[in-house]
C-alpha cells in the first residue's frame, strides 16, 4: 500500500484534453484524491449496478462528484501550484460537490411543489451554472464554456436578434429552473450518459490498462505487422486501433502506444514529425473504433433512442475503411522512401505472445459477446470488469494485486473527470436549443442556403463540425453539432444514424485538424517535433478518410442498415477503390511520383465513388485504371532508361 501513496516528482505533468494540465499530487494530498477519487469510482458502480435510484438524483450525485474532483485536480491559471490545491479550490471543490447533493436530497420536495422554486433553489442553480463554467474552463478550456455562456444569453435575451433567430426571451427563473431543476438541461441525455455507460466504460479500461494489456496489442500489432515495408509505421496504427476498442481517449491512446511505437519509427527512417503524425492519426481513429467507442457514441445512441449494439455495427466499417485509408499512405510513403520492416529477431513471436498475454483478449470478447446478445452497455461493462479481475488473476503478469485495483478505481474516476464536465456545460446548450428551437431554425437555414442539394449541406455541416472541433473535446462538438446542424440533413432525407454519425466522425477528426489538434500535440511532445508540423502531416495522413462520412450518407448500407449481401460487396469495394485513389493523390505516389493529370484523374475518381450510381462508378472505375495503367507504364520506362544508362 505504501507505494500506491509514494511521493510523485513535481515536474510530472500531465496534458490532457482541452490542453488543460492536470496536478500531479504529492504526500498527504495525494492520499486524499485518492479516497476521493476511489469513493466515486465504487458510488459509480453502486449507481449503476445495485441501486434503483432515479435519473436526475444519479447525474446529480456524478455532477456533484466530478465538480469536486475537478477543482481540486485542475490549477485555475498557469501560476496556480501544479502539486497541491489552494484553499479556494478546496472550497470550490466542497461548493461543487454541495450543488450536487443539493438536487440528490431536494428534488423530491421540489417535485412536491411542482418545481416551484424558491430563493434556496435559485442560489444554488447560480451556483451551480457558474461552477460547471470555470471547472469547464479549467479542465477543457475556454472556448466550451463560452459558447455555453453565449447560448444561456441567449435564452434570456432573444428579442435582440432579428429575423428568423429572434424570439421574445425568457425569464431567468424560468431558465434557472430549466436548468438546474429539471432533466432538460444539466441533468439532461448527455449527463445521464455520461454518469452511466461512459464512467463504467472508462473505468474498465482503466483495470485493462493495469493488466498491461497495452504491452499486449502492442506485442501482438509488433509480431504480425512488423515485417511490413515500414513496419513499425504499421504496429502504430494496428495497436493504436487495437488500444482504442477499449479507450475511447486519442490523447490516452497516443500516450499508451506511442511511447513504444514513435521510437521504432524513427529507428528505421521515419522523421519525427512523420512519425508523430501516424501515432496522432492513427490514435484519433481509434475513438471512431467499435466496440467501444468515444464518449459520444453513446449519447448518440440515447439521442436516437436506439441500443448502443446499433451504433456499435454501424461504427465497424468506417472505422476499417479509416484505417486501411492510414495503412495505404503509410505504405506509399516507405514505399517512397525505400525503407525496410524491422529486423526478425528483433519481433516478438506471435504464438509466445498469444500463449503468456493471449488471455487478456478474453474480457474484451466477452463485452462485444453480451453487447451482440442485446444487453446493455452497463450490464456489459459491469461483468466486463468482473471479467478483468478474474482473467487477469491467471497469470502473474497481469494479476491485479490490491494497490492496482485501487490505482485502476482511481485513474477511472480521474479520466472521468473532464468528460463528465464537458457533458455537463453542453447541457446548457442542448437545453436552449430546446427551448428556443433554434435547432430547426438553423436546420431550415441550412436546407435554404444549400437550395435543396444534399452534397452543399454536407459540405456546410463538415466545415461548422470541423470550427467546431478546432477547441472543443470530440464529445463536446457531437453534441453541439447533432443538436443544430444534424437535424438539417434528417429533413433533407439523410437517414438519423447516417446523419448523427456524420457529425460524430468530423467532431472525431477534430483531434489532428490543426490548428488546434490536442492530440498532435501529445505526439510531437513524444516525437519530440513540432506541434503544428505534426498536426499538418497528421491531416495529410487522414485525409484519405476524409470522403468516408460522405460515402455512408449516400450509402447507409456501409452502417450495416438494411443489408442487401451483393449491394453492400459492391458499396464496399467501390469504397476501397476510392480510398485507395484518393490515397494515391495524397502522397502523389504510386508506383512513381504522379504526373499532374494522374493525380487529377485519381482524386477525380475518388469523388466519383462516393456516390454509389452505375454511372459515377463506372467513370470512377475507369479513371482508377487509366492513372494506374498511365503510371506503371511511366514508371516501367524510367527504371529501363535508369538500367540502361547505368548498363552503358
Amino acid at each position: 500500500m505504501l507505494n500506491l501513496f509514494r511521493k510523485k516528482k513535481v515536474e510530472d505533468i500531465q496534458e490532457v484534453a482541452g490542453g488543460a494540465v492536470q496536478r500531479k499530487f504529492a504526500g498527504r494530498v495525494a492520499l486524499i484524491i485518492t479516497i476521493l477519487a476511489v469513493i466515486t469510482s465504487f458510488t459509480h458502480v453502486w449507481m449503476n449496478s445495485f441501486s434503483l435510484m432515479i435519473a436526475i438524483k444519479r447525474n446529480a450525485l456524478h455532477l456533484g462528484m466530478m465538480l469536486g474532483l475537478a477543482f481540486l485536480m485542475y490549477p485555475a491559471t498557469k501560476k496556480s501550484s501544479k502539486i497541491n490545491p489552494s484553499v479556494l479550490d478546496w472550497i470550490l471543490s466542497f461548493l461543487g460537490l454541495s450543488v450536487g447533493l443539493y438536487i440528490y436530497f431536494f428534488y423530491d420536495s421540489l417535485v412536491d411543489r411542482s418545481l416551484i422554486a424558491n430563493n434556496t433553489d435559485y442560489f444554488f442553480a447560480v451556483l451551480a451554472i457558474l461552477l460547471i463554467l470555470e471547472a469547464s474552463r479549467r479542465s477543457v478550456g475556454i472556448l466550451l464554456p463560452i459558447i455555453s455562456a453565449c447560448f444561456l444569453f441567449y435564452a434570456k435575451f432573444g428579442y435582440v436578434f432579428s429575423g428568423m433567430l429572434g424570439h421574445q426571451g425568457f425569464s431567468w427563473q424560468r431558465i434557472l429552473t430549466r436548468m438546474y431543476m429539471t432533466s432538460e438541461g444539466i441533468f439532461g441525455t448527455t449527463l445521464m450518459v455520461s454518469s452511466s455507460y461512459v464512467f463504467m466504460f472508462i473505468l474498465f479500461g482503466s483495470f485493462l490498462a493495469k493488466t498491461n494489456t497495452a504491452k499486449f496489442f502492442n506485442d501482438f500489432a509488433l509480431a504480425l505487422a512488423g515485417r511490413l515495408r515500414g513496419g513499425p509505421a504499421h504496429v502504430s496504427v494496428m495497436a493504436s486501433g487495437l488500444m482504442g476498442t477499449i479507450s475511447g481517449s486519442a490523447q490516452a491512446n497516443v500516450a499508451t502506444t506511442g511511447s513504444f511505437t514513435i521510437p521504432l519509427m524513427k529507428e528505421v527512417g521515419y522523421s519525427p514529425r512523420f512519425a508523430g503524425a501516424v501515432e496522432a492519426a492513427a490514435s484519433t481513429g481509434g475513438i471512431l473504433m467499435p466496440p467501444i467507442m468515444g464518449a459520444a457514441s453513446f449519447i448518440m445512441a440515447s439521442f436516437l433512442g436506439i441500443p448502443y449494439i446499433e451504433v456499435m455495427k454501424a461504427g465497424l466499417i468506417p472505422a476499417l475503411f479509416y484505417y486501411i485509408a492510414i495503412f495505404r499512405i503509410i505504405d506509399l510513403r516507405a514505399q517512397k522512401m525505400g525503407l525496410q520492416g524491422l529486423d526478425e529477431k528483433k519481433l516478438p513471436n506471435l504464438k509466445e505472445v498469444m500463449k503468456y498475454q493471449g488471455h487478456l483478449i478474453i474480457p474484451i470478447i466477452i463485452i462485444i459477446i453480451l453487447l451482440l446478445r442485446g444487453l446493455t452497455p452497463l450490464y456489459s461493462a459491469f461483468f466486463g470488469m468482473i471479467a478483468v479481475i478474474f482473467v487477469s488473476s491467471l497469470r502473474k503478469s497481469s494479476r491485479l494485486n490490491l494497490t492496482r485495483f485501487i490505482e485502476a478505481m482511481e485513474d477511472g474516476a480521474k479520466t472521468a473527470v473532464s468528460v463528465g464536465i464537458a457533458c455537463a456545460v453542453v447541457g446548457f446548450v442542448v437545453g436552449v436549443v430546446a427551448m428556443t428551437g433554434l435547432g430547426q431554425v438553423i436546420a431550415y437555414n441550412i436546407m435554404a442556403f444549400s437550395g435543396g442539394h444534399l452534397w452543399l449541406a454536407l459540405i456546410l455541416v463538415m466545415i461548422a463540425s470541423i470550427f467546431l472541433g478546432m477547441g472543443l473535446p470530440a464529445t463536446a462538438c457531437y453534441i453541439i453539432t447533432a443538436s443544430i446542424a444534424a437535424p438539417a440533413l434528417v429533413r433533407m432525407g439523410v437517414e438519423p444514424l447516417a446523419a448523427h454519425y456524420f457529425a460524430f466522425y468530423y467532431g472525431t477528426l477534430s483531434a489532428i485538424i490543426p490548428p488546434v489538434a490536442l492530440t498532435s500535440y501529445t505526439a510531437g511532445g513524444i516525437a519530440g517535433a513540432n506541434p503544428i508540423d505534426v498536426a499538418f502531416t497528421g491531416f495529410k495522413l487522414a485525409f484519405a478518410g476524409i470522403m468516408i462520412p460522405f460515402m455512408f450518407v449516400y450509402s447507409p448500407i456501409l452502417l450495416l442498415q438494411n443489408v442487401v449481401v451483393w449491394r453492400l460487396f459492391i458499396v464496399v469495394f467501390t469504397g476501397l477503390v476510392g480510398i485507395y485513389c484518393l490515397g494515391a493523390a495524397a502522397e502523389n505516389y504510386l508506383f512513381s511520383t504522379l504526373r499532374l493529370y494522374e493525380r487529377i484523374f485519381a482524386g477525380a475518381a475518388a469523388v466519383l465513388l462516393i456516390q454509389p450510381k452505375i454511372l459515377t462508378d463506372s467513370i470512377g472505375i475507369g479513371l482508377t485504371v487509366a492513372f494506374i495503367a498511365s503510371n506503371y507504364y511511366h514508371t516501367k520506362s524510367i527504371r529501363k532508361k535508369h538500367e540502361q544508362v547505368v548498363t552503358s
